[in-house]
């Protein structure tokens, strides 16, 4: 978690829309009242593919919990089945794709790579971001989703 940085004015999720495995449209607003881990992410991405095992393992332990572990795949629609297959290998990771680049261009300021996880407490706001790999196993990221649980 080294690299954290919370935003000093928290901002609304991006409205941007992102797919989940079936083709569903969804956006960020869907998970309001739960803390968010957003992963911006893609499987040609070396220190997001080395990550995503921790992300699996947070899932697993905030299970029940008010938060929402969402992994955004980047992967253009040519690499899109081998982004699904690698999350389906991480379970109990959900599938979501944005192929647009969209997503991480509407953050402010825009994710400048991956990969990049943005933090959104349960109002539905933006607090901050990790820009790089990260261990999201392990004590930090706890305290991380305390503090958006608790952000007003």
């Amino acid at each position: 978690m080294k690299s954290l940085v919370v935003d000093d004015t928290p901002y609304p999720a991006p409205t941007t829309p992102f797919t989940d495995a079936a083709g569903k449209p969804h956006t960020l607003a869907e998970f309001k009242g739960k803390a968010v881990i957003v992963n911006l992410w893609a499987t040609w991405c070396g220190p997001c593919v080395q990550e995503m095992p921790t992300l699996a393992t947070l899932t697993q332990q905030t299970a029940g919990q008010p938060v929402a572990i969402v992994p955004i795949s980047l992967d253009d629609a040519d690499n899109r089945a081998n982004a699904q297959v690698f999350i389906s290998k991480r379970p109990p990771l959900p599938f979501y794709n944005e192929p647009k680049f969209a997503l991480p261009f509407a953050l402010k300021p825009p994710a400048a790579g991956l990969p990049t996880t943005v933090l959104i407490d349960a109002a539905g706001n933006v607090r901050g971001r990790v820009s790089g790999g990260a261990d999201w196993s392990g004590p930090d990221a706890h305290k991380v989703i305390e503090a958006l649980e608790n952000a007003h």
